[in-house]
């Protein structure tokens, strides 16, 4: 186990407990975060779209083309916007730092 900190839309932060091959959009949906995660993972939409901190960018596997097109129809992405469902935790990502956007889990 290892953890994953939240930055809160409001801008609280919250660490969740992480569990070793799940993907980050399951940890923060399981754990009762604002997040709908509407297709389950598919990368069929972007409703799991998250900010990961700069310092974590690197740490991440590049974004798949299917990830980046999906996130080409976010209105608020930036450079450091994933889709949580395209990223499976592992032990080299224990204290990943992540921001959950507003409007996420509408």
């Amino acid at each position: 186990m290892g953890v994953i900190n939240v930055k809160m839309p409001d801008g609280d932060r919250i660490a969740l407990d992480a569990v070793e091959g799940w993907r980050v959009m399951e940890i923060l949906r399981d754990q009762g975060m604002p997040i709908s995660a509407e297709c389950g993972g598919a990368c069929a939409c972007a409703t799991c779209h998250v900010r990961i901190s700069p310092e974590w960018l690197a740490s991440l596997h590049p974004a798949r083309d299917d990830e980046e097109d999906k996130l080409d129809e976010i209105i608020d992405v930036s450079p450091a916007s994933r889709l949580s469902c395209q990223i499976i935790w592992d032990p080299t990502l224990d204290g990943l730092e992540l921001e959950l956007m507003k409007g996420a889990g509408s």
